[in-house]
């Protein structure tokens, strides 16, 4: 999973931070169909009322909270590989997130916390996982998704994001119908985190267009393993 801050042109954002978004390497795997807002909720149990349920009373809710804390640690935890695969589960009717309802966007997150939380890879930028050409799953960057536009008119080929750690450099490419690009220098800011400060665009992978100076944001890599990131 990634997160960024700032989207220069609306095909070619390195991901708005508090963006869910997610990556396949594309060497790897079988090309496959792709980070809601990022809204970080109190970690816990939350329990919801109906509006036919009464209040518990207090000698009640202490009882419950003795139930929940004596189960808690006799409930099966789940293994990375069981939440990658829930993950995908997940996504794949989402049309890379232009099919996601709020609800969609809710469980994607929630699980990708998760994922987030056994995070094999403490440094990423360090990692030769990092390195190739990866296959944009899911996103719920609206400057990708482009919601506003009619869908003739959106980006529905597939969609790559080039990273070469060891020269730190970075391009994004669009396929079929547009084949718009950009490329990008980092800059590290720390083992997880860089500066993006795209430099080149090409619209219909033909037009080179110098960046404006402000086209810049940062990517932060809060997941990544030898299949997805």
């Amino acid at each position: 999973m990634a997160s960024a801050s700032l989207a220069p042109i609306a095909a070619f954002p390195f991901h708005l931070k508090a963006n869910t978004d997610l990556h396949r390497l594309a060497s790897s795997l079988p090309s496959s169909s792709r980070s809601s807002p990022r809204r970080r909720h109190s970690d816990g149990f939350n329990l919801s009322a109906g509006k036919h349920s009464r209040e518990l009373t207090g000698t009640e809710a202490a009882k419950w909270r003795i139930k929940v804390s004596f189960f808690s640690p006799f409930l099966k935890k789940k293994s990375r590989e069981d939440l990658k695969e829930e993950l995908m589960e997940a996504i794949a009717p989402l049309d890379r997130g232009s099919e996601s309802s709020f609800e969609d966007q809710e469980r994607v997150d929630e699980i990708a916390r998760e994922l987030e939380a056994v995070n094999p890879t403490k440094e990423p930028l360090k990692s030769n996982y990092l390195n190739g050409k990866w296959e944009l799953l899911y996103t719920t960057s609206r400057s990708i998704l482009q919601p506003q536009r009619p869908k003739i008119l959106r980006p529905f080929g597939k969609i790559y994001q080039a990273i070469n750690t060891d020269s730190l450099r970075a391009q994004n490419m669009e396929t079929w119908p547009y084949f718009n690009q950009v490329t990008a220098d980092l800059v590290p800011l720390n083992s997880r985190r860089v500066a993006v400060r795209f430099d080149r665009f090409k619209i219909g992978g033909l037009i080179p267009i110098k960046a404006p100076e402000r086209a810049s944001g940062e990517l932060e890599i809060t997941y990544l393993d030898e299949e997805i990131r």
